[in-house]
């Protein structure tokens, strides 16, 4: 019997729990207006997979610029932000579709109503009972005010999304600034500190000349300042480097008190592509999410303007009502009573003191004031993509110049060093070659940083920068 017994109540337990569970996920969300983002996470252009989050932080080896990137994706208060108030606008999409639904609402009271006549013969009475009250609700017909206000939210639900995709898009863009500026900077340091070590080993074969009576007094001298200036420009580039990894833990959104170096970035690897100007600037006007979520904000906008109009016009409404020993606000009957009423009410507004003509006129001037940001916001995205294709360009036809500098300066510096060890060259010769090669290497790393920069840039103002395309 207590086999027969668990059979019976095992799987009626589990359809109970399933039951349970499926019923609280549906009243989570019974209007289905929470976007799959939500549970999925979001993807950017070009990637087969959402943003990881939590991202690994593992500091004890270089940092590469796509594991920056994943850190301050995770970490940026702002994504955040722009995260939450999708939820708000999904509630908010929740209400407009809930108005097309009826309201049903029950009231409950124990009372206990005491009559005393004072003055009279009449003995006092005491009454214990209870009231119920019910009532049921449903709007019939208006004039578009609840597929206004639907819509208005809808739009506002898309816009939403898309300035969470801004936020995602100037992200990217200021850790992708702020990680190159940290290489440029770091890169700087290390070539100074070259320089520092080239200049002190000249000054050594300065001195040695002069002991040998080769060189002159005046020749070490120049040595020693040539020394003396490279190790402060050194020292300059070593507070600039820590200065650029500290602004890149704040955009990452980690302590700057870390101690961390950056992995060595810098290649010439990628192309600019066969896109012209014109062809970014489509891009950036069907893709980019700050335009998108402009033009949403623009449609929720004119869609309030038909809401607040609505609310000047007649609705109709079916109720009815049911009242059990009593009616609200007053007193237990002293008999059981019974009273259900069912109507169709219909609400014609009269006058309200011209308040409903002056709110249309605000609703119509926030339409306008969001059209116009609209346009600024268009006009801001086209300036930032002219300006990234065309650093982009500049950038691209730099990297070979620069390349070629470097080699040619390394080259003419030891040709002076051989040529001043043996005699046939002054020490402003070689000092001349030092600071050219100082010069080169500094213009190499700094066309390297602004190719990638400016191309991976370029892909953001557009607004189709993805993890995979920092990647590459």
């Amino acid at each position: 019997r207590l086999l027969r017994w668990m059979l019976v109540i095992g799987p009626l337990t589990m359809a109970l729990a399933t039951a349970s569970a499926w019923a609280s996920g549906f009243m989570t969300d019974p209007l289905l207006t929470v976007p799959n983002v939500l549970g999925t996470g979001t993807t950017l252009p070009g990637d087969a997979v959402p943003i990881p989050c939590p991202a690994p932080e593992d500091f004890s080896k270089p940092l590469a610029l796509a594991e920056a990137v994943d850190i301050a994706l995770c970490n940026n208060p702002q994504i955040k932000v722009a995260w939450a108030n999708i939820k708000v606008q999904a509630g908010a999409v929740g209400e407009a579709r809930a108005a097309y639904l009826p309201t049903l609402s029950i009231t409950l009271n124990a009372l206990r109503t005491h009559t005393a006549y004072p003055g009279s013969a009449i003995p006092s009475t005491t009454v214990n009972g209870d009231t119920v009250y019910g009532t049921f609700s449903w709007r019939l017909f208006d004039f578009g005010g609840r597929e206004a206000n639907l819509k208005s939210a809808n739009s506002l639900l898309l816009a939403a999304l898309a300035n969470h995709d801004a936020v995602l898009q100037k992200t990217l863009n200021d850790v992708i600034q702020a990680y190159f500026d940290a290489v440029t900077k770091h890169s700087a340091w290390r070539a100074k500190e070259q320089d520092e070590a080239v200049a002190k080993q000249t000054l050594a074969i300065a001195k040695r000349r002069e002991a040998g009576g080769a060189a002159t007094t005046n020749d070490t001298l120049q040595a020693t300042t040539a020394y003396a200036r490279a190790a402060l420009d050194s020292n300059r580039a070593w507070g600039d480097d820590h200065k650029a990894l500290a602004v890149l833990a704040y955009t990452m959104g980690v302590p700057t008190q870390i101690q961390w170096v950056l992995a060595d970035d810098l290649n010439d690897q990628g192309k600019l592509g066969s896109k012209d100007l014109a062809a970014w600037l489509l891009a950036a006007q069907k893709h980019h999410p700050a335009i998108i979520a402009a033009r949403a904000q623009w449609q929720a906008a004119q869609s309030k303007v038909e809401v607040i109009r609505s609310e000047d016009l007649p609705t109709v409404d079916l109720t009815a009502n049911h009242y059990q020993n009593g009616y609200p606000g007053q007193g237990l009957s002293a008999m059981q009573t019974r009273v259900s009423t069912v109507g169709v009410m219909l609400t014609i507004p009269i006058f309200d003191g011209f308040a409903h003509a002056y709110k249309v006129r605000g609703a119509q001037a926030q339409a306008e004031q969001s059209e116009a940001e609209l346009q600024d916001t268009e006009h801001n995205i086209r300036m930032t993509v002219v300006e990234a294709y065309a650093d982009a360009r500049s950038a691209l036809h730099n990297l070979e110049s620069s390349e070629t500098l470097l080699q040619a300066a390394q080259a003419a510096l030891a040709s002076s060093q051989r040529r001043y060890a043996m005699g046939a060259a002054s020490i402003l010769e070689i000092l001349n070659a030092q600071t050219a090669l100082v010069t080169a290497k500094q213009e190499r790393i700094q066309s390297l940083a602004d190719w990638r920069s400016a191309r991976l840039r370029l892909l953001a103002n557009a607004g189709l920068l993805g993890r995979t395309s920092v990647r590459h």
